[in-house]
């Protein structure tokens, strides 16, 4: 399953700080941030739908994240 968010992360340092908290999705195989994009696009793959755990979790640290596919 891939999923796609828009996000307000702006930065690598911000990726970085995030990293751990998507590691501890266990269902999640593969993620990155693409930054040049205008939506600041976090791509997500993983074995379910992990779409509500990754909003959660960047919103506790103060990022807005919206799934967009």
């Amino acid at each position: 399953m891939i999923a796609i968010f828009k996000t307000s992360v702006i930065n690598s340092e911000q990726a970085e700080n995030i990293k751990p908290y998507l590691d501890q999705l266990h269902t999640i195989i593969a993620w990155n941030f693409d930054l040049e994009d205008c939506d600041n696009i976090l791509r997500i793959e993983s074995t379910t739908n992990v779409s509500v755990s990754v909003i959660s979790i960047l919103e506790e640290y103060g990022f807005l994240c919206e799934e967009i596919y």
